[in-house]
C-alpha cells in the first residue's frame, strides 16, 4: 500500500485526521469553554488555601478573631469553586467522549467503505484479517487519542502554564529553580518517547498478523479437521500471539521506564525546591500560606507533567494507528468510474451485445504470465455462448474482465458498443448477473439471500426467482421457511442448495447478460434436471455466456467456444466441434467414458 503521502514516525501523521475532526467544530468549542473553566476552578484551589491559612490560622489576638469570622467564607467559596469544578469536568468528559465516539465511527465506516471499493488486485496483497484490525484495534487507539488524550493533554498544559506563573508570583527565585531542573526532564521523555512509538507500531503488526491468521483458519475449519490440523494450527496461532505478547511487553517496559524516569525526575526536583522554601518560611521571608500555595501550585505542575507523559505515549500509539488506517485511505483502485461515464444504449429486448477486440491481460500479482492472449469475441444479442477448456485456459479470467474487476492491458471489451472502460461502475454491473462456481451465501434468511439480486424486490418476486430456480421446495422445508437464518456462509445448506440460492439471486436481477460459471457442477442429477429447465427459461432472449464441463449444459449453447492458454482455439457446435477432431472432441470423449464407466 502507498503511504507515501503520510509523514512516517511523526506525530505529524495525526494531522491526518482533521478531515475527519473538522465537522464538529462546535462541539470542540464548547469542550474546550469546559476545558478553560476547570482549569481556573483547579488552579483558584491553592489560593483559595492559601488565604485560609494565612487569614483564618496565620493571625492571632483580635486580628486572629476578626479574621476567624471569614473562615465560614472562605470555606464557602471553596466549595462554590468545587460546585465549578465538577461540572466543569462533567461537561468535558462528556463532549470528549461524545467526539470521541463520534469520530471513532465516522473514521471506520470511511475505512470500511473505502476498503470495499477496492478491485480484488487489493486483496491479493492485503489480508481481509489485517483490515480487521485496522478497523477495530487501530480506530479504538484514534477514539482513546480524540476521546480522552487530547483533551488530558489541553487541560494538563493549562494547568502547566498557569501553575508555573502561580509559581512565578510567589516566588521568583525558587520557581527559577523549578524551571532549570525541570528542563533536564524534557530529553529522556523524548527519547524514551520515540522508541515508545516504534514498539506501538510493531505491537499493532504483531496483533493485526494473528488476527489474520485466525480469519483465515476460521474460514476454513473443515478442511482443517478433515486434515486433523487442529493442534498445529493451534501452535501457529499460539506462536503469533506470543509474537504479538513479546512485542507488547518490549512497548509496555518502555512506556514504563518513560513513566518512571519522568515522575522521579519532576518530583525529585520539586522536593529539592520544597526543602528552600521550608527554610525561606524559617527566615521569615515566606508566610505559611504562600508555602502551601507554592506546595500545591508545584504539585498541580509536576502533576500536569507526568499526565504529558502519559499523553505522548497515548498520543505515539495513536500516530502508529493513525499511519496505518491513512494508508488505507490512501489507497487507490485502478478500477474507477469515469469521471463523466457514458450511458448504455437503449435496447429493444433484454439482450445485450458483446464484443471483445484483441484483449490482452496478466493478473498484477503474475504478471510474466498471460492469462489472456490476443483474444478477440463477438457475441449478438440473445445468443448463448459456452466456454470450455481445461483449467487455466482463461475461462474465469474472461469474467473477471467482463465485471471490470480489471482491466486488460490491451485490447477493448465492449458492451452494446461502449467500451466497458467509459461505464459507470454500477450501471455496468447492474447489467450483469452472476452464478459463481464458489457460491456466496450470506449470515442473513433466505429471503434477505435472494433479494440480494436486486434489493427493491417484493417476497412475491423473491419467492417467483427461487421457483425458477428449483430453490423453494428445499427453503419451504427450512424451520421457518424463507425466514430461516442460513447460518454464516451458508453452513446451513448443502453445496447444491446454495447454487440454486446463487441462481435464484441471478434471476431475480433479471439482467441482459448473464455469466454462468460452473452453475450446476454442485447439483446432483434431480436438481440438475430442474435447474437446466430454470436456466433455459432464463437464458430466453438473453445474452448469456456459460462456463461448463457438463455436456448436458454445452450442448444447448448456440456456439462453444474452446480455450487453451488463454486463446480460442475452437469455434462452433457441438455436433461441429466433435467433427473437428480437436480438443473440445478430446474432452468430450473423456467425459461420456467417465459417465459411462
Amino acid at each position: 500500500m502507498n503511504s507515501k503521502e503520510q509523514p512516517k514516525g511523526r506525530l505529524a501523521t495525526l494531522r491526518g485526521l482533521q478531515p475527519f475532526l473538522a465537522p464538529y467544530k462546535k462541539q470542540f468549542v464548547l469542550a474546550g469553554i469546559a476545558l478553560v473553566i476547570a482549569a481556573g476552578a483547579t488552579l483558584a484551589i491553592p489560593y483559595a488555601f492559601k488565604q485560609m491559612i494565612d487569614a483564618g490560622f496565620g493571625a492571632a489576638g483580635a486580628a486572629g478573631a476578626k479574621n476567624a469570622a471569614h473562615i465560614d467564607l472562605y470555606f464557602i467559596a471553596l466549595f462554590g469553586v468545587a460546585c465549578v469544578l465538577a461540572v466543569a469536568t462533567a461537561a468535558r468528559f462528556y463532549m470528549v467522549s461524545w467526539l470521541g465516539e463520534r469520530v471513532t465511527t465516522d473514521l471506520r465506516g470511511a475505512v470500511y467503505s473505502h476498503v470495499i471499493t477496492q478491485s480484488p488486485q487489493f486483496f491479493e496483497t492485503t489480508q481481509t484479517g489485517e483490515v480487521l484490525s485496522r478497523l477495530t484495534t487501530d480506530t479504538t487507539l484514534i477514539q482513546t487519542l480524540v476521546g480522552t488524550s487530547v483533551s488530558m493533554a489541553l487541560r494538563n498544559a493549562l494547568l502547566f502554564i498557569g501553575g508555573l506563573v502561580m509559581l512565578f508570583v510567589i516566588s521568583v527565585k525558587l520557581s527559577s529553580v523549578i524551571i532549570v531542573l525541570l528542563a533536564a526532564v524534557v530529553l529522556p521523555i523524548v527519547v524514551f518517547g520515540r522508541r515508545v512509538r516504534k514498539l506501538s507500531r510493531a505491537s499493532q503488526d504483531r496483533v493485526a498478523d494473528a488476527s489474520a491468521l485466525a480469519g483465515e483458519i476460521l474460514n476454513a475449519m473443515p478442511t482443517v479437521q478433515a486434515f486433523t490440523h487442529e493442534g498445529d494450527e493451534a501452535h501457529r496461532f499460539r506462536s503469533s500471539v506470543e509474537r504479538a505478547f513479546e512485542t507488547a511487553m518490549q512497548r509496555i517496559r518502555a512506556r514504563a521506564a518513560l513513566t518512571v524516569i519522568a515522575i522521579l525526575l519532576v518530583f525529585g526536583a520539586i522536593v529539592f525546591v520544597l526543602w528552600l522554601g521550608a527554610h525561606a518560611v524559617v527566615r521569615g521571608s515566606m508566610t505559611g500560606g504562600e508555602l502551601g500555595q507554592f506546595i500545591l501550585y508545584a504539585a498541580i505542575v509536576a502533576g500536569a507533567i507526568g499526565a504529558l507523559s502519559e499523553v505522548i505515549g497515548d498520543a505515539q500509539r495513536a500516530a502508529g494507528a493513525a499511519e496505518r488506517l491513512l494508508e488505507l485511505l490512501s489507497v487507490r483502485s485502478p478500477i474507477r468510474s469515469p469521471a463523466q461515464p457514458e450511458p448504455l444504449p437503449a435496447r429493444a429486448a433484454n439482450s445485450a451485445a458483446l464484443t471483445l477486440r484483441d484483449v490482452g491481460f496478466r493478473y498484477p500479482s503474475r504478471p510474466q504470465t498471460p492469462a489472456l492472449s490476443h483474444l478477440s469475441l463477438d457475441i449478438r444479442p440473445g445468443e448463448t455462448v459456452a466456454v470450455v477448456g481445461p483449467s487455466g485456459a482463461g475461462k474465469s479470467t474472461l469474467f473477471q474482465l467482463l465485471l471490470r474487476f480489471y482491466d486488460p492491458q490491451q485490447g477493448q471489451i465492449m458492451l452494446d458498443g461502449v467500451d466497458i472502460r467509459r461505464l459507470d461502475l454500477h450501471a455496468l454491473r447492474g447489467a450483469i448477473g452472476v452464478v459463481p462456481q464458489d457460491t456466496v451465501v450470506f449470515s442473513a434468511n433466505a429471503l434477505e439471500n435472494i433479494r440480494y439480486g436486486r434489493a427493491g424486490a417484493s417476497d412475491e418476486e423473491v419467492i417467483a426467482a427461487a421457483k425458477m430456480a428449483a430453490a423453494h421446495e428445499f427453503i419451504e422445508k427450512l424451520p421457518q421457511g424463507y425466514q430461516s437464518f442460513l447460518g454464516e456462509r451458508g453452513v446451513r445448506l448443502s453445496g447444491g442448495q446454495r447454487q440454486r440460492i446463487a441462481i435464484a439471486r441471478a434471476l431475480l436481477k433479471n439482467p441482459p447478460l448473464l455469466l454462468l460459471d460452473e452453475a450446476t457442477s454442485a447439483l446432483d442429477a434431480e436438481s440438475e434436471r430442474l435447474v437446466q429447465g430454470a436456466l433455459q427459461a432464463a437464458m430466453a432472449g438473453r445474452t448469456t455466456l456459460v462456463i461448463a464441463h457438463r455436456l448436458a449444459t454445452v450442448q444447448r449453447a448456440d456456439r462453444i467456444l474452446v480455450m487453451e492458454h488463454g486463446q480460442v482455439i475452437e469455434s462452433g457446435t457441438h455436433a461441429e466441434l466433435i467433427a473437428q477432431g480437436g480438443l473440445y472432441a478430446s474432452l468430450a470423449a473423456l467425459q461420456f467414458s467417465q459417465d459411462a464407466a
